[in-house]
């Protein structure tokens, strides 16, 4: 839970609250994903969701309930319909999920066409992760389907972003959030090595050989969460590799020559 982390969710929040487009962008790697899936439960939300049927009878997971959002990932190549087809895909599925539980869990035949109307507004959120793939006729069908349901809609994007949509007034007159994600500060970096690889024994910042290890993954990494991931994947193989029980910054600096770091 870092500051970055809690402050995308109160930014999902207040999208989702007052129904209005919200855009979120920052660099590759930065944890945008990472937030919008746990914010949604979609590790949980989404298997749910793609075997659902009216007639189910497994417990709707809590997540969904509690967030009611869809996350949607437009394919490289897409179209307005294709678009549309999988937004609408999850929302309806969303919609009926959460209704179900709103009824008492009663399903049938019939059940499609009992509260259709009634469960139309029970997706609150959609958030659009890799916007940058959507050209102008996606842009134009996420638009249309905001207008039409009233659903909170989510951009998520690389920099540079919001100044390209903002070639389309009709779809930028509605973005009524902005949040730029950026990455770790060096502090939360450290909190973050300590509770994600407690093993690596980085806690202590007291130890000469320690902050020397976490101050080169900070200069290496840059605060990017990816790259912080990769690097410690590299560490430990290092690691088992020499039988070394310590990290150090030589065992930092020999896991970095296994890296394609590129630009952050």
């Amino acid at each position: 839970m870092t500051k970055e982390h809690r402050r995308f969710t109160e930014f999902a929040d207040a999208v989702r609250r007052d129904r209005y487009i919200g855009l979120c962008y920052g660099p590759p790697g930065v944890g945008k994903t990472l937030s919008a899936r746990h914010y949604a439960g979609w590790d949980a939300v989404a298997p749910y969701l793609d075997e659902f049927t009216l007639i189910d009878g497994r417990p709707v997971p809590e997540s969904a309930l509690t967030a009611r959002t869809v996350v949607y990932t437009p394919e490289v190549y897409n179209t307005p319909r294709s678009v549309q087809k999988a937004i609408a895909f999850y929302q309806d599925r969303l919609n009926y999920a959460v209704q179900l539980v709103r009824d008492g869990g009663l399903g049938g035949p019939d059940t499609a066409a009992r509260f259709t109307t009634r469960s139309a507004r029970n997706t609150e959120l959609l958030v659009v992760d890799e916007a940058d793939r959507l050209k102008t006729p996606s842009l134009e069908q996420i638009r249309d389907h905001y207008d039409r349901t009233g659903v909170g809609v989510v951009l998520i994007g690389m920099p540079g972003i919001e100044k390209s949509l903002a070639r389309y007034p009709q779809l930028y007159s509605r973005v009524g959030f902005v949040h730029h994600y950026r990455p770790l500060s060096p502090n939360e970096q450290h909190l973050v090595i300590a509770r994600h690889w407690p093993h690596l024994a980085l806690d202590d910042l007291g130890d000469f050989t320690t902050a020397e290890a976490v101050a080169t993954i900070t200069r290496i990494t840059s605060g990017n969460f990816r790259l912080t991931s990769r690097l410690v994947a590299q560490i430990e193989r290092v690691m088992d590799i020499n039988q070394l029980s310590t990290v150090t910054a030589e065992v930092v600096e020999t896991a970095r020559e296994s890296l394609v770091v590129g630009v952050l």
